[in-house]
This record gives C-alpha cells, structure tokens and sequence, in this order.
C-alpha cells in the first residue's frame, strides 16, 4: 500500500479556528495600517497575581466562570482565552476542568464527528476501512487526538511545569505587533509565578500527542518522520488559532455588532 504524503490533521479544535481564521484574513487591512486597531472594550480588573495554593476571591472566581464559558457566534468555544494579562494562575484542579470542559464540549464531539465523517467520505486511512466500523475508528482516533493534545499541554505538563495553558489575549496596539505577539505565544507563556517562559507544555505536549498516535493509526500513518510532521502542523495551526483568539474581538465588533440606531434618522 502507497504511504499517504500527507500528515495527518492536528487537533480538529485548532483546526476550526483556523478556518474560522478567514475572517481575520477578510479583515487584516484593518489591523495593518499602523495605527491602533479598534478600541478595546475595558478589560475586568483582577486582583494582583497570587500563588495557585492561595484561595481566590468569589469575584475572581465569577470572572473565570465568565472567561471560561465563551463561545464565538454562541457555538464555538473559546474557553482557555483571557483579556486580563494579570490574571491569577490557575491551580492543577483548574487546569484539569479547563482541559475536560473544552475536549469534551458537545461542540468539540460534534466537530470531531463531522471530521470524522470528511475523512470516511475521501477514503483517509483506508486501511480503516468503511461502514460503521471504519467511521468508528476513524471517530475515535480523531477524538483521540483532541483528547491526548488538550490533557498533555493544557493539563499534564502545564501542571508539572507550572505553566498557565490560557492564550493571554494582547488587545491593543497596532495589527501587526499583535499578529507577532499571537503566533509567538505557541513558544512562549506566562507562568504561575507571572513570569514568561518558553512554551515547553505547549511544545512537549504537541510530540507526546504525535507519538502517542502512532498506536492507533494504521501502519502506513506510523514512524518517526509523520510523528515530527504530524507535530509540528499542530504547533503551525495553533499559531493560527492565535491569530483568530487575538483579534475576534474586533471581528466581531466589525462584523457582527449591532451598531445603535441614529436617532436623527427616521
């Protein structure tokens, strides 16, 4: 059997927001003009960063329950963003719930289904086969990497490293610094401590997640070389899935915001 070139898709949550990403796209002669972009909605004060052990207040906890509760357009989730630079790190519990709440949201499962059914109608994997069965696995293993990719970066290493999986969105400043700013934050995070560090949650979770796959795609899908390409991909899409988090809010302010009537007009 001919080995497939292609690598295999990352996760099908970057992957949407990469395709959600046209809109920024659609949009980018707004933020490329050198000039502050839309002015940003005032951002919630936090309090000032505190240790993960310590308690936080029920106004901060509401303010996470918020955060962690967006959906773009009302559907697709955006629960590991925040506009607060400041924001209080997140205990390993937190982390925990985070990581589950986003891989097991209905949409999240709805999304992996429709991938699912993509890759049976253009014969991906055929060594899966088709019918029940081959859509079966081929549900599972997308399933299995939405699941590996969220519990290793946003969960495991995040807690043993210390590391805050959020995408701490910037917000201001022109389209261009942000642009830098959003794909940078695939190697670079914010730490428990209110530190910056190298991304290594981010960047080990997207190599355990590739090699870990290699025990359920079909052989041809295995080895070393589709491992690192499979790998990197994820990291490239998360970067685009940065973008489309930095700059929804003027998407949809541009877009979408229902602008107040002019009184003056009939």
């Amino acid at each position: 059997m001919q080995e497939d070139p292609c690598p295999r898709k990352p996760s099908m949550r970057i992957c949407v927001r990469s395709i959600c990403l046209l809109f920024v796209l659609s949009a980018w002669p707004l933020f490329l003009n050198g000039q502050q972009t839309t002015t940003p909605e005032p951002k919630p004060v936090a309090p000032v960063p505190v240790s993960p052990s310590q308690s936080k207040s029920e106004q901060e906890k509401e303010i996470e329950r918020k955060e962690q509760s967006q959906r773009v357009l009302g559907v697709l989730p955006q629960f590991a963003v925040t506009s607060r630079q400041n924001a209080p790190p997140l205990t390993p519990r937190e982390k925990f719930h985070l990581f589950a709440k986003s891989a097991f949201d209905p949409v999240t499962l709805g999304t992996v289904g429709f991938q699912a059914a993509i890759s049976q109608a253009t014969d991906e994997f055929p060594a899966y086969g088709q019918g029940a069965a081959g859509y079966g696995k081929r549900y599972g293993a997308s399933l299995a990497d939405e699941v590996s990719s969220g519990f290793w970066a946003n969960f495991a290493y995040a807690s043993l490293l210390r590391e805050d999986p959020r995408y701490f969105r910037l917000g201001e400043g022109s389209g261009t610094h942000r642009a830098l700013y959003g794909v940078s934050q695939v190697f670079l995070c914010h730490t428990d401590k209110g530190a910056r560090s190298f991304n290594f949650a981010n960047v080990m979770g997207a190599f355990t997640t590739g090699g870990i796959s290699n025990a359920y795609y079909p052989d041809n899908e295995r080895g070393l070389g589709l491992t690192g390409s499979r790998s990197a991909s994820a990291l490239v899409y998360g970067g685009a899935g940065n973008l489309f988090d930095e700059f929804w809010p003027d998407i949809h302010n541009k877009f979408f915001k229902k602008k107040p009537k002019n009184p003056d007009k009939p």
